[in-house]
């Protein structure tokens, strides 16, 4: 599948919270064949390590800034921020991406399975652009990258507390561009329908779910992870200059 070229991502710094898998992995590597500086963070060692290899086979010179990182700890991500950007040179794109779409009955939220939804979902997306800010102002540019998700527009079953918090970061999206705009550094949100990553088909996605909301959708087929990296790398270079405060569907014409 060919990719639009951005020169102006080239020695760029990209950090991206939950890139060892899915989504996540999938705009890793597409960072790097920008011959972009990719910093990324994610719990899970194991699937950052195979990451990791696959990235030797697309660029054997390519060199990934890692570190595992609990993204609920907010003192230890806006630490991993600041120690990426002083060991690649700064900081010009950062993706918040990391999430949890666990589903669960209404009735059986209880206060701490509420709080832990917004401290994934939510909270570390704020924490992060707030860490990204301080280095970003002083480059008076930068490209900020929020996950919501078609969910927050459509409200789906059993996704309570993640509906709330893809909502929030729309809202967060709004208010982020008017307070970082005047440093000229840009905030948008992407919003993907159901993609089909290796965890979404091994727990939710089944043929039978599949058929049903590909009904719904414009273009009967999958969203595949690169699909949506290709639209982060266009919100991430200088191709989208004027684009901020705005949230962008990627979900085949269902909504």
């Amino acid at each position: 599948m060919h990719t639009t070229l951005y020169p102006s991502l080239r020695g760029k710094v990209v950090f991206i919270t939950g890139g060892a898998s899915g989504i996540g992995a999938a705009m890793v590597k597409a960072f790097v064949r920008q011959s972009a500086q990719v910093a990324f963070v994610d719990i899970d060692t194991n699937a950052s390590d195979h990451l990791k290899e696959c990235i030797t086979d697309i660029d054997k010179d390519a060199k990934l800034w890692f570190r595992s990182v609990d993204v609920t700890d907010p003192e230890a991500l806006q630490q991993a921020i600041s120690d990426a950007s002083k060991d690649l040179g700064g900081l010009h794109v950062l993706v918040n991406n990391v999430g949890n779409d666990a589903r669960q009955d209404v009735e059986n939220i209880s206060a701490y399975d509420w709080h832990k939804c917004m401290q994934v979902n939510l909270d570390p997306a704020f924490f992060a652009s707030q860490a990204a800010y301080k280095i970003m102002h002083e480059q008076h540019a930068g490209s900020i990258i929020n996950f919501s998700s078609i969910n927050a527009l459509i409200g789906p079953q059993q996704m309570t507390g993640y509906v709330t918090a893809k909502a929030g970061l729309m809202g967060m999206t709004k208010s982020l561009s008017r307070d970082f705009g005047v440093d000229n550094i840009r905030v948008n949100a992407i919003l993907p329908g159901w993609v089909a990553t290796d965890r979404q088909l091994a727990s939710w996605l089944t043929k039978e779910e599949e058929e049903k909301w590909t009904e719904a959708m414009a273009l009967k087929k999958r969203i595949e992870p690169r699909d949506v990296a290709n639209l982060a790398l266009f919100l991430a270079s200088d191709d989208s200059a004027m684009i901020t405060g705005h949230g962008l569907n990627i979900d085949g014409g269902r909504t």
